[in-house]
């Protein structure tokens, strides 16, 4: 797997919009925004990677340093492939369809916001911040960006309006307050506008999905085969390797009593805002995935798709506890 670092503010390259480069601090928000219109940036623009087609082209790459834009290629599970391969070589029909996963933004009632406070007497840091997880939070912040003891890092989070997932993760800008208020020694307080969530809040979902279900004569499910090209963005962030992959693909069995499984992924950077867990994070893509091609498939078999899945549920006391194929 690619890892290439992901800077708290962009040097040498801004990777995607709303990849922030600099940062002013300022008694007042108006002080700061006119501050911030006098910076002039000599930035020369470069062949943008926007989609996964063009990404695995090879032409350009969002990190130059690591001579590719595919992060990693996933299979699972593999000693299921050839078995898979084969049931669907054989399968009496087979349904073949492909799906997309549009990109989203969370858009929480609540913007991103924090506020930071940094004690010299006893060299201790406080973070207040809109978070889902403030124990990561303080975990990633401590020992990846700031280079401090745990113990140093208090981080509180009081009532959070909302968050689907975009607010489990840390961002820049808290790694940045804390760093100011020590550099002032004076708290610092920094809060998206709705424009810059748009921009920089980690999104949602951007995947394209092919999905092949193979049925007997009778119509017993004999196997899944999928293969899913995912979009991490222009950076990891925490959970961006995890829903694509084992929280997408051990799901791909569903509730039926299918023998064989066999999921592929591979995710590809591109210049747009990083990608991260998103309200279920890789399940609802799964189900999505195989609820749709299982609804094709009684379409061109012309039999009830309710009928169909009921046929194919585990639901006889033998088959209890059922372990699926997917893990």
């Amino acid at each position: 797997m690619k890892e290439p670092k992901r800077p708290v503010l962009a040097h040498g390259k801004v990777r995607h919009v709303g990849d922030a480069y600099a940062a002013v601090i300022a008694e007042t928000e108006q002080q700061a925004r006119d501050a911030a219109e006098k910076i002039n940036a000599d930035i020369k623009e470069l062949p943008a990677v926007i989609d996964m087609a063009s990404a695995l082209s090879g032409k350009n790459f969002v990190h130059d340093e690591i001579g590719t834009n595919q992060c990693y290629d996933w299979g699972w599970i593999e000693d299921n492939r050839e078995a898979t391969d084969k049931a669907i070589k054989n399968a009496h029909h087979v349904t073949t369809l492909e799906l997309v996963n549009n990109r989203l933004v969370p858009n929480a009632m609540e913007p991103r916001c924090s506020i930071a406070d940094y004690n010299p007497a006893n060299d201790d840091y406080t973070l207040y911040t809109t978070s889902q997880n403030p124990h990561l939070t303080r975990l990633l912040i401590s020992a990846f960006v700031l280079g401090i003891p745990e113990n140093k890092l208090t981080v509180v989070s009081p009532d959070v309006g909302g968050g689907f997932g975009s607010k489990i993760y840390h961002y820049g800008e808290e790694a940045l307050v804390l760093a100011a208020a020590k550099r002032i020694k004076r708290p610092v307080r920094w809060t998206a506008t709705r424009s810059e969530s748009f921009m920089s809040d980690a999104h949602g979902r951007d995947h394209v999905t092919k999905i092949e279900l193979a049925l007997d004569k009778d119509n017993n499910f004999l196997a899944f085969r999928t293969e899913t090209m995912a979009n991490v963005g222009a950076y990891l962030s925490n959970f961006s390797t995890v829903t694509p992959t084992i929280l997408h693909g051990t799901l791909m069995a569903g509730n039926y009593a299918v023998p064989n499984v066999y999921v592929n992924v591979k995710t590809v950077f591109t210049n747009t805002a990083p990608v991260d867990a998103y309200r279920g994070a890789g399940r609802p893509e799964a189900t999505y995935s195989l609820e749709r091609v299982i609804d094709k498939a009684a379409t061109e078999l012309g039999v009830d798709p309710i009928k169909l899945r009921r046929q194919n549920f585990f639901k006889t006391p033998d088959q209890f506890p059922y372990v699926t194929a997917a893990v």
